[in-house]
């Protein structure tokens, strides 16, 4: 009888040793910074196919070998709004050197008519059925995704961006 309650009491000072350690861990991950939201640096950048605002189809792997600025954005964002105008100032600055690819997450709004009034002639595609977006694990918008000639992302930037930092994530790649 004494080695049954022995081997109950340490059975239950292992199963509690497991809960503490268990919830300790919930507690870290809860923790996280907020710039650790959607995908990683360092990982390889999916792959995905949408349609631009004249129809064709435009596939993120047609870009191997470039540098690619992704930028996840909506028409009523005002911080999406407001970087616009810097991000055609980077395209024009870079011309071919770096590709731009704008993912806009709301399709249903009239996005040829809200780039016509921003006056923005970069690449524009539209995420119809969300699989850019779900891919990407987009929570914030606008979320920009900067990825190398290899197709591995170097680096991310969650908000509204100036030509300055574009330049500077670029560079660093």
């Amino acid at each position: 009888m004494l080695k049954k309650m022995f081997a109950a009491s340490v059975l239950l000072v292992l199963i509690t040793a497991v809960f503490a350690v268990q919830a300790f861990e919930k507690v870290e991950v809860e923790s996280q910074p907020v710039n650790q939201t959607g995908l990683g640096i360092g990982l390889k950048a999916p792959d995905f196919e949408l349609k631009n605002l004249q129809g064709e189809t435009v596939k993120l792997s047609d870009y191997k070998g470039k540098k690619v600025m992704l930028n996840f954005w909506a028409t009523w964002c005002p911080p999406c709004k407001a970087e616009m105008p810097d991000i055609q100032k980077f395209y024009n600055q870079k011309g071919n050197d770096v590709a731009i690819l704008a993912v806009n997450i709301d399709p249903q709004s009239d996005v040829a008519g809200f780039a016509k009034e921003m006056r923005v002639n970069f690449p524009i595609l539209l995420d119809v059925d969300e699989k850019a977006s779900n891919a990407y694990q987009i929570i914030t918008i606008p979320t920009t995704f900067f990825i190398d000639e290899e197709g591995i992302i170097r680096n991310k930037y969650l908000s509204a961006m100036s030509v300055e930092i574009m330049n500077k994530y670029i560079d660093e790649m």
